[in-house]
């Protein structure tokens, strides 16, 4: 079980031998991986962005169906952040003073503050920020924004998340140096996008003292 666990975690890494193993299967587990994590706000660890990078390269090496995997993991990005907003617009704004253990609340109050200042615009930032890609659907569902207007910036999100990270791995995910450092890659890329949204958010607290 805890191997299992442990795959599941490091998927981006172990991605060839799920191939190997379980075929077709893999297409559902990531489209469950992908689904979980941007719809259940309890498992923002799960792999998101290099996931979809590696499904990208496997995809150009002829191991997967890049259009099958493109397709799914985009209705898994879509349904994920719907289920979240229904799950925040159904607790409502009491969830910042019930204390709930399996709630990160640091986490939540610094996407509430990232949500006030970016509005509809942070369910698409929020795409390529971990763990407050989990969170913003849930808080915009917490503000009550019109179901209607969350798909709009649902969709756009999980369009540019989705087809940027599969085709940049379709393209350059077999490339010896980046195959290599991946890691170290996706968590400068991720540093460059946080950096500027984090500066903004302490601005904005800085402003409201």
């Amino acid at each position: 079980m805890a191997d299992l666990l442990n795959m599941i975690l490091h998927i981006d890494q172990t991605l060839g031998v799920w191939v190997n193993q379980y075929g077709a299967w893999v297409y559902l587990v990531l489209f469950l991986i992908v689904f979980a994590e941007t719809g259940l706000i309890v498992m923002p660890f799960l792999p998101g962005d290099s996931l979809l990078f590696i499904a990208g390269a496997f995809g150009a090496a002829g191991s997967m169906n890049v259009g099958l995997v493109t397709v799914l993991l985009l209705l898994a990005a879509i349904l994920g952040n719907t289920v979240n907003f229904l799950i925040g617009r159904t607790i409502g704004k009491r969830v910042y003073t019930a204390d709930w253990r399996f709630l990160d609340r640091n986490a939540l109050m610094r996407t509430h503050v990232f949500y006030e200042k970016h509005g509809g615009k942070a369910l698409v930032l929020a795409r390529f920020i971990p763990v407050v890609r989990a969170f913003a659907p849930f808080v915009a569902g917490v503000a009550e924004m019109s179901f209607a207007r969350f798909q709009v910036f649902n969709v756009a999100g999980a369009l540019l998340w989705v087809l940027l990270l599969v085709l940049a791995g379709y393209f350059f995910g077999n490339i010896p140096f980046i195959k290599v450092h991946l890691n170290t890659i996706v968590l400068v890329g991720l540093a460059a996008a946080a950096v500027p949204v984090g500066l903004g958010v302490l601005v904005k607290l800085a402003r409201r003292k």
